[in-house]
């Protein structure tokens, strides 16, 4: 299989460029619907999600740091226009782009009152250079409401929801304290992209405790048999403050080195139906001062071009036995 497409690594932050990768970059699927490079904005509208909370007895996901994600945790007491405003300029100088998708990533941000989101929306959308909105949240968080509001902006701009899947597995969910389950997650894929045309991607985690390929590979036939346009992939690595750490630092968790996380991440794609977008291969630490471990967490451009070099040695390429 061969993809005739120049790919700019812009949408996963990369500024490097590679010819014909072997999967499906989501910048593909930014480039047909926009017919220009896109560019997501990170902001943060919520505060907090039902796991902090505690809600039916639920705890703090065992990897989630005190930012709940947040790409740029220093803007999180602005408000919402002014981090639009700060990384519209910062962006668009950086990666020369004019087109930006507001990206709600922190937290829960389906957890706020529709009307709330509402607002938000219609405050990201006013300015010339935003396209559309994506909403990050999780599967127990998408109520009717939430979704009904979605569909009605998917009929006149681009709308994406990003949900927390994490896994398939029961005892996966289980060991990340998710506070949801398999069950909960079909339903929300379900009900979402039964709604309307909203765009659906989920994200998944890999390097768990006793993980084997043959899950891998059912969590890329699982996501392949869904009704899902991309996917977002990665490696559990350690922060500081986080239930993971203290199981780190008592020999419970040991994350995995790059070169085991490019065999999986290569196994999934193989596995996984060539027409599922992959927005991201690995996560990045962007706060180095609270990466515990693996190291190379921390360099987004090698460990991207360490997956794509060895499925290219290898010949390997998404779709190959979906």
């Amino acid at each position: 299989m061969q993809y005739e497409v120049t790919w700019v690594f812009h949408a996963m932050g990369y500024s490097m460029r590679d010819v014909n990768p072997p999967f499906s970059p989501i910048s593909s699927l930014y480039r047909a619907r926009f017919g220009t490079r896109v560019q997501k904005i990170p902001v943060t509208i919520a505060e907090t999600c039902p796991n902090r909370m505690g809600l039916k007895g639920m705890q703090t996901c065992v990897f989630c740091d005190e930012w709940g994600s947040a790409a740029y945790p220093e803007q999180k007491a602005l408000p919402l226009e002014k981090q639009i405003e700060a990384k519209l300029t910062a962006l668009g100088e950086r990666y020369a782009s004019s087109a930006f998708l507001v990206y709600f990533q922190a937290y829960t941000s389906s957890f706020l009152a529709v009307q709330r989101l509402r607002n938000h929306f219609e405050t990201a959308l006013s300015f010339e250079k935003v396209k559309g909105v994506v909403v990050g949240t999780r599967p127990d968080c998408v109520p009717p409401a939430a979704i009904a509001l979605c569909s009605e902006y998917a009929a006149k701009t681009y709308v994406s929801i990003e949900l927390g899947v994490q896994s398939f597995r029961e005892d996966r969910l289980a060991f990340l304290r998710r506070g949801h389950t398999h069950r909960v997650t079909l339903d929300a894929i379900q009900r979402i992209k039964s709604a309307s045309d909203i765009d659906l991607g989920i994200h998944l985690i890999f390097g768990l405790p006793g993980e084997t390929n043959e899950e891998v590979i059912e969590a890329a036939q699982t996501a392949s048999s869904l009704p899902i346009d991309h996917v977002k992939l990665h490696n559990l690595h350690v922060l500081k403050n986080t239930p993971l750490e203290t199981l780190y630092q008592e020999g419970q968790f040991e994350p995995l080195e790059l070169g085991a996380y490019a065999e999986r991440v290569a196994l999934f794609l193989q596995h996984l139906r060539p027409t599922i977008a992959v927005d991201r291969l690995a996560a990045v630490s962007s706060r180095w001062d609270e990466l515990v471990a693996p190291d190379w967490t921390r360099h987004k451009m090698r460990s991207v071009q360490h997956i794509i070099d060895r499925m290219r040695a290898n010949g390997e390429f998404q779709g190959q036995f979906a």
